[in-house]
């Protein structure tokens, strides 16, 4: 595929090399002049590739709010109804008024679309050589199992960004977006929602197989339980509630949560037991102003948090019972007098502090992308919608972590999954599921009768399942290189 978003020549090796100075740096051969063969030749070599795709999880791309998977989990949720500007502010505006989406020269349109494909393109140049690679079969698989998942995740990703909600029972035969499975330079179509996803599952379940008893240094690594909780999440947004409800509960096994003293440290450390994939940003590899802290803590001295602090939907906190651990992590006050805030923080109601940077000088905060929390509510959700009478069941084995008060729920059918969604809101706040999950429940978007300002979002105050904004436009510079791809509807 001919495009600026998605060619891109060995960027994992810029970054890996960077990531691994040493005393001979200046004789090194220089990155761009690495040849494919020498890059992909052992399996050394290649996971020297995955640990580039790892780094480039949280990297800035055109601007300093465009930090890798951090930057497109703040999209994801800005243009949902959970997240509220106090004020007007000029990262992600476009978004949280929903005018970047219908607008193909928008650059929030090409964050997403070009920094998936550049994952999946630095995925494939793995996944077509590893089984060539000199090394050990086990290294062949962990390398390559890893990679797969990447392929899966960001395809998964911009399928549901960029075509229509897939729907359980029917022929899902409108157009979703290329699948990419090589690394040259060939122009490809979109291909059919119902064929990006079968070709997601090919590899999931292939990764799923890969990594069997592949222990992982640490959560930035993909392993099998990252895996099995993939394959949840695609199959709760397929409908699939049986295969869901396996894999959610097969990913949670042996996870433990965390403690509701350990729920209020702030979101911040990929070493939290709950935790199972997330990024860790180190001193040497800090964005500065482009990490997610500098956007969605609550600490750290930047514009953007000074002046406009993100805040929770003020009708979700008010579904939040005080005995709920997570009624802390929100301040209905705006005060945050336990964090002691300058006297040049802006306050104001229902600010969050789920997200703490490490001060108000290192805006340094890892990044979840994956919690044990979210597999005990896909495993609930599908058992519920399922009519299982165990659904009930694994909701109070979560929830009674968060609200020692909560008592195991009579709700069933419906009430109970609306139950569970509402979980899910509180539950996931901030870590950009809530539009995806707007979407895949074909349900509108309601931002009335709370904290959100009218005037702030342009108007943008519901939005219904039918609207075509909910499928966003191809980037326009995509469809100028590649005279395959054929635009949604306007």
């Amino acid at each position: 595929m001919k495009s600026t978003y998605i060619k891109i020549v060995f960027f994992i090796l810029t970054v890996t090399v960077f990531n691994s100075c040493s005393d001979d740096f200046l004789d090194k051969k220089p990155t761009e002049f690495v040849d494919n063969e020498g890059a992909t030749k052992t399996t050394e070599n290649l996971m020297m590739l995955l640990n580039g795709i790892h780094r480039s999880l949280y990297i800035s791309y055109e601007d300093q709010s465009q930090a890798g998977l951090g930057g497109l989990m703040q999209q994801t949720d800005i243009v949902g109804d959970d997240v509220v500007f106090p004020i007007t502010n000029g990262w992600f505006l476009q978004m949280y008024n929903w005018s970047s989406v219908n607008n193909e020269n928008s650059v929030d349109l090409r964050f997403p679309y070009r920094t998936y494909y550049r994952i999946i393109r630095n995925a494939n140049t793995i996944i077509n050589a590893a089984d060539a690679a000199i090394g050990s079969t086990s290294d062949k698989n962990i390398v390559k199992g890893q990679a797969l998942l990447y392929r899966a995740f960001c395809h998964f990703q911009l399928v549901q960004l960029f075509g229509k909600r897939y729907v359980n029972g029917v022929t899902n035969s409108q157009l979703g977006v290329p699948i990419i499975l090589t690394v040259g330079n060939d122009n490809f179509p979109r291909s059919t929602v119902e064929e990006v996803y079968t070709q997601i599952n090919k590899d999931l379940d292939e990764a799923n197989v890969l990594l069997q008893g592949y222990l992982k240094p640490n959560n930035s690594y993909l392993d099998l339980k990252v895996a099995q909780g993939l394959k949840a999440r695609v199959a709760l947004t397929q409908g699939n509630w049986s295969v869901a409800a396996e894999y959610a509960n097969k990913a949670r096994s042996g996870k433990t949560l965390m403690s509701t003293a350990e729920y209020v440290t702030g979101f911040n450390d990929y070493n939290n037991k709950e935790w199972m994939w997330g990024s860790h940003i180190n001193e040497v590899q800090t964005q500065y102003f482009g990490n997610f802290g500098a956007y969605m803590s609550r600490n750290f001295s930047s514009t953007v948090i000074r002046s406009c602090p993100k805040a929770i939907n003020s009708k979700l906190y008010d579904m939040i019972p005080s005995t709920d651990i997570r009624s802390a992590i929100f301040d209905k006050t705006g005060k945050h007098t336990a964090l002691a805030l300058p006297s040049n923080f802006a306050k104001f109601p229902y600010t969050s502090q789920k997200f703490l940077s490490i001060s108000t000088g290192d805006s340094r905060c890892d990044v979840p992308y994956m919690r044990a929390a979210e597999m005990f509510l896909i495993e609930a959700e599908a058992k519920a919608r399922m009519g299982s009478a165990d659904a009930a069941n694994v909701l109070y084995e979560f929830e009674i972590t968060r609200n020692p008060s909560y008592t195991l729920s009579t709700n069933t059918g419906q009430a109970l999954v609306d139950e569970i969604l509402i979980q899910r809101r509180i539950e996931l706040w901030g870590e950009g599921f809530r539009f995806f999950d707007l979407k895949r429940t074909n349900s509108p978007l309601d931002r009335t009768g709370a904290n959100h300002d009218s005037g702030i979002v342009n108007g943008v105050l519901n939005v219904d399942p039918t609207d075509k904004r909910w499928q966003w436009l191809i980037p326009k510079d995509e469809i100028n290189a590649n005279p395959l791809i054929k635009q949604n509807e306007f």
